[in-house]
């Protein structure tokens, strides 16, 4: 192993012994996937093994597949362990998101862009707020996520949405109302994964294709932890529930050692921030102010 990559995995290893994980969730609990998810397409796909509790999806030439939440909610923690598509994966994606059913959207997205033998996956994220996007960050990871399972989380609440990489904050979208800025809590969301072929733009912007003779592509799955407040259409079911662990005082900001991680993620792995890409946007988006390290 290179010296830098014994440096980074020390840093790593600093930063997950170091302070308390105030925003991360209480207990992460293990599930199999069908108790609380289904699959939405090409079924025949979908692989199942060790009685349920951990799930293969596969993409070829033909179709890719996904899968959905049974229930819609409205604010919580919610969880997978996926290792991604191994090998030349050029031109897939593999998708981790929430999201809401009108034309006017929320979503918050986790989304892995393939890559050529050898090349680093890229993650980027993005958050839809009343239908609105464009807001894109693109990471590389501290380690290959094709070798081993890796948490990816989202912790939503009124005060803020906070992407985690196994309990290391990744990015924060803070409540921005006050900037005039709609923040999702009005409409509950699904929660989506799928693998898909996405070769018009997600490798090198669509200069790689895919290569279907490495076909068929197998993305893995396991841990299905959802703990979140199961939301009626009108999203009225959650507020008669009464505040929630996710709604206390300790999960409505990151402590100073997440912020030192998240500085960390931001200062060594960010290859793209629409923060700060002053040709797509001139004037930089009003919640920009907020984030913090951008």
């Amino acid at each position: 192993m290179a010296a830098s990559s014994v440096g980074i995995l020390c840093l790593v290893f600093l930063f997950l012994a170091s302070g308390t994980m105030s925003a991360a969730p209480k207990k992460v609990v293990h599930v199999p996937f069908t108790r609380n998810y289904v699959p939405t397409w090409a079924f025949d796909h979908i692989k199942y093994f060790n009685g349920g509790n951990e799930i293969q999806l596969l993409l070829d030439k033909y179709t890719g597949t996904g899968f959905q939440s049974k229930g819609s909610y409205l604010f919580g923690h919610f969880s997978m362990q996926i290792k991604m598509v191994p090998g030349d994966s050029a031109g897939t994606v593999t998708a981790f998101y929430l999201s809401s059913q009108n034309s006017e959207h929320d979503e918050i997205d986790f989304e892995f862009l393939g890559n050529r033998t050898g090349q680093p996956y890229i993650l980027q994220t993005n958050v839809f707020t009343g239908g609105k996007g464009d807001r894109e960050q693109r990471i590389f990871l501290w380690f290959d996520p094709t070798i081993d399972y890796h948490s990816y989380s989202v912790l939503w609440n009124m005060y803020q949405i906070v992407f985690f990489v196994d309990d290391i904050p990744i990015r924060v979208f803070k409540n921005s109302k006050d900037l005039g800025v709609k923040f999702p809590f009005d409409q509950p969301m699904k929660i989506y994964s799928s693998l898909w072929n996405a070769d018009d733009w997600a490798t090198r912007g669509g200069l790689e294709k895919t290569d279907w003779a490495k076909a068929p592509f197998l993305a893995s799955y396991k841990s299905f932890h959802v703990d979140g407040c199961q939301a009626s259409v009108n999203a009225k079911f959650c507020e008669s529930q009464g505040k929630k662990w996710w709604d206390q005082k300790e999960y409505q900001d990151l402590d100073a050692a997440q912020y030192r991680r998240l500085k960390w993620v931001r200062s060594k792995f960010t290859i793209y921030n629409y923060c700060k890409d002053r040709v797509r946007f001139p004037t930089a988006a009003p919640e920009c102010k907020r984030d913090r390290d951008a």
